[in-house]
């Protein structure tokens, strides 16, 4: 669906998602989602009528009851389910998917122009993504225990700990750039320039691979690596 579609007073359903019990209890992450959505819902007047939020723990990934009500009631009143983030759905293609062939219409706040296919398509690129974080970080474990570091050890506990970090944060960075180049790339095909999508990109909370806000630079730089 795409945002032509959101007209003033269309009845919409909330779904937000954390992934800890901890995040849940805290709050971390949720608020941001439930100012996106809300932000979103008020800047076109459309009618926010109910909101569900998820806690996942580890164990219990593919349980979402919560989303299994937000789709029933969207399916039921005929409302839009609004999402903060595509990836708060999930990275599982085939999750996405399923939801698109639900019948229910969804927007994804943060990239509420691109139509289905797009987001099917953004979704395979965000799991192939998230695969290749897990083989990397396997492969970086490996080349320490190939150098005699036996890990679990507490007399290794740290430098095992620190280079396991070290590229978890590295793959994430670099993971955290590649889904912005998809999007830098679709609002530069649609005509936007390079202060705009940088506008854009820092007016939607996406950050740098340091953790800064975009500038046109920057923005042109992520263009010329994709390329």
């Amino acid at each position: 669906m795409t945002i032509a579609a959101l007209l003033p007073g269309t009845p919409t359903v909330a779904y937000y998602r954390v992934s800890t019990v901890k995040q849940g209890a805290s709050g971390l992450g949720l608020e941001a989602q439930r100012a996106a959505v809300q932000a979103f819902a008020a800047g076109r007047g459309l009618v926010l009528a109910q909101e569900f939020t998820e806690v996942e723990t580890g164990t219990r990934k593919r349980h979402r009851p919560q989303l299994a009500a937000a789709l029933a009631q969207s399916r039921r009143t005929g409302a839009v389910l609004l999402i903060a983030k595509l990836d708060r759905l999930a990275r599982n293609v085939a999750f996405v998917s399923a939801l698109m062939e639900s019948g229910v219409r969804f927007v994804a706040v943060d990239m509420p122009e691109v139509d289905n296919l797009t987001i099917h398509v953004m979704a395979a690129v965000a799991e192939r993504e998230a695969a290749l974080i897990s083989q990397r970080t396997k492969a970086a474990l490996g080349a320490v225990k190939a150098r005699g570091v036996v890990l679990g050890q507490p007399e290794n506990l740290t430098h095992a700990a620190q280079v396991k970090g070290a590229a978890v944060q590295r793959e994430a960075a670099r993971e955290a750039e590649r889904k912005a180049a998809g999007y830098v790339r679709l609002l530069r095909d649609s005509g936007a320039s390079l202060a705009r999508i940088a506008a854009r990109l820092n007016a939607e909370g996406h950050t740098t691979r340091r953790g800064k806000a975009f500038t046109a630079m920057q923005v042109s730089r992520i263009l010329e690596r994709a390329t």
